[in-house]
C-alpha cells in the first residue's frame, strides 16, 4: 500500500495504525498539499457487506460532526476493491500509548482529557450519534494536549428504538460499563 495513490490525490506514505477492521496510513494530499490519515478496510472484509456497511456508516456518522475534539472526516472513496476514509491527520499518539509510555495520568491530566472527550461526546449526542466504543485506543492526544475522539466505526444514529435495544452488544469488552 505504501507509495500507492488513492483518489488520484492521496499518496500513501506510511502505516500508522490498525485494528480488526482496518489499517490506517499517513498520506499526503497532493491537491491541498497537506497530510491526512487514510483508514482502509482490510482486504478480507471487503466481501462482507456488514463490514462494508459499518465502514461506510463511520464516514457518514463522523463526517456530520464538526468539533475541535473530534477527528474531522474529509473524504471517502472506493477504488480497485479498496474502501477508504480520508480524515484529519493528528500529530500525536493514542491515549493508550500515552499511558503506556508515561504511566498513570495525573489528576489534572485526567480531568483535562475527560472534559474534552465529554465535550466531543456531548456534541455527537446533540446530533443523535452514539460512539459505542470509547476507549483509550480511540482517543488521540495532539502534541499540545488536545484530545480528539476518533473511530466512529460502530457509531449509531440514536433513536428511541435504538437506545432501548439491548439485544445487540457492540464495543470493546474491556471498556463496557458494568451493567
Amino acid at each position: 500500500m505504501i507509495g500507492r495513490t488513492l483518489g488520484n490525490r492521496y499518496e500513501i506514505i506510511e502505516k500508522i495504525g490498525g485494528g480488526g477492521m482496518s489499517n490506517v496510513y499517513k498520506a499526503k494530499c497532493n491537491v491541498l498539499n497537506r497530510f491526512v490519515a487514510i483508514k482502509i478496510l482490510r482486504d478480507e472484509l471487503t466481501q462482507d457487506s456488514d463490514f462494508v456497511n459499518n465502514f461506510k456508516q463511520e464516514s457518514l456518522s463522523a463526517a456530520s460532526l464538526a468539533h475541535p475534539n473530534i477527528v474531522n472526516i474529509y473524504d471517502t472513496g472506493f477504488e480497485d476493491d479498496i474502501y477508504y476514509i480520508v480524515m484529519e491527520y493528528v500529530k500525536g499518539e493514542t491515549l493508550k500509548n500515552y499511558i503506556k509510555r508515561k504511566g498513570s495520568l495525573s489528576e489534572k491530566e485526567a480531568v483535562k482529557i475527560s472534559r474534552q472527550v465529554a465535550e466531543a461526546l456531548k456534541h455527537a449526542h446533540s446530533h443523535n450519534i452514539v460512539h459505542r466504543d470509547i476507549k483509550p485506543h480511540n482517543i488521540l492526544l495532539t502534541e499540545d494536549g488536545t484530545a480528539k475522539v476518533t473511530d466512529f466505526g460502530i457509531a449509531r444514529a440514536s433513536t428511541s428504538s435504538t437506545i432501548n435495544n439491548t439485544s445487540n452488544v457492540i464495543g470493546s469488552v474491556h471498556y463496557f460499563s458494568p451493567e
